[in-house]
């Protein structure tokens, strides 16, 4: 019996560049899809955050926000001004934390619109450091102080940080925000089936939280008070995508926004895309839109 080992033969070297990817990892990179590019974004938005915050040594410190003040019924407080308050930080604190610790500890006069706290109810939308925000989603670790704190432009003020919405409403209420079908399935507990390519399409158009941020960020509608805006143009644009809508409501709604003061004034600055807090492409809407506006005008003979 041999005591000889024989030495295992060696595995043959390997080039990890050319080593042969399926085909099929290929095919899911290149179609990677919308919904989990947002995801990444949101992603790397967090760990952008989280290290601001790191590097951010805010942590028993005050923070400086000077808050537009103005009152009308009240003759001294006519005048427009800005007023100073120094706020403890806490780790995590976001503009309407700071707005509502300034009212309830320094002066209960102060006056803004909040609700849910999570970004939903869109009734904190302010004009933070020269950009329209959601107070409520805004980190103070991510602004250069003093943090200034003002109404939305473009809208007439009501008292401090409270803007007249009606304007607003109105123009959301005009592009008929609403389903309009009149062949309803067969059979009482019938569903109206949507297929997935659909709703991913209208998805993103339905996640809009009438803050109006993206109004107020409009040149066009700062100029042009019959103009629609990006917020009722999204919303159009939610059910006139949506296959489940008969073709006659649909054009009844290209109606609508095709009219003078609808898709056609946009000028695609892509500011209403840019201050959207729940990253809504507006932009693209509106401009898909106009092409099926052209397209039902279009005649063939």
């Amino acid at each position: 019996m041999s005591t000889q080992q024989q030495e295992p033969e060696e595995a043959p070297e390997t080039d990890p560049e050319a080593a042969e990817v399926p085909p099929e990892s290929h095919e899911m990179k290149a179609q990677s899809s919308p919904q989990q590019a947002r995801l990444q974004r949101k992603q790397d938005g967090l760990a952008a955050r989280e290290r601001a915050a790191d590097e951010t040594e805010l942590e028993g410190d005050t923070v400086h926000i000077k808050v537009f003040r103005y009152d009308p019924e009240v003759e001294a407080k006519q005048e427009p001004r800005f007023d100073d308050f120094y706020v403890p930080y806490t780790r995590g604190m976001t503009v309407l934390d700071a707005l509502i610790y300034a009212r309830d500890e320094f002066d209960p006069s102060l006056t803004f619109r909040h609700s849910c706290r999570q970004a939903i109810c869109g009734s904190d939308a302010f004009f933070v450091n020269g950009s329209q925000r959601l107070g409520c989603k805004t980190q103070l670790s991510e602004l250069s102080q003093p943090v200034r704190i003002e109404p939305l432009p473009h809208q007439e003020v009501v008292k401090d940080l409270v803007v007249d919405m009606e304007h607003f409403y109105d123009q959301m209420h005009s592009v008929e925000p609403y389903f309009q079908q009149e062949d309803l399935p067969a059979g009482e507990l019938a569903e109206q089936r949507q297929t997935r390519e659909n709703r991913e399409k209208v998805k993103m158009s339905t996640r809009c939280i009438w803050c109006a941020a993206c109004m107020s960020s409009c040149n066009i509608a700062a100029g042009d008070n019959q103009y629609l805006g990006p917020a009722a143009i999204n919303k159009a644009y939610r059910f006139a995508m949506d296959e489940r809508e008969d073709e006659e409501i649909k054009e009844h709604r290209l109606r609508i926004i095709e009219q003078e003061h609808g898709v056609w004034r946009c000028q695609t600055q892509f500011s209403c895309t840019e201050v959207c807090p729940k990253d809504i492409p507006l932009t693209e809407h509106i401009q898909e839109l106009k092409r099926e506006a052209v397209k039902k005008n279009l005649k063939f003979w």
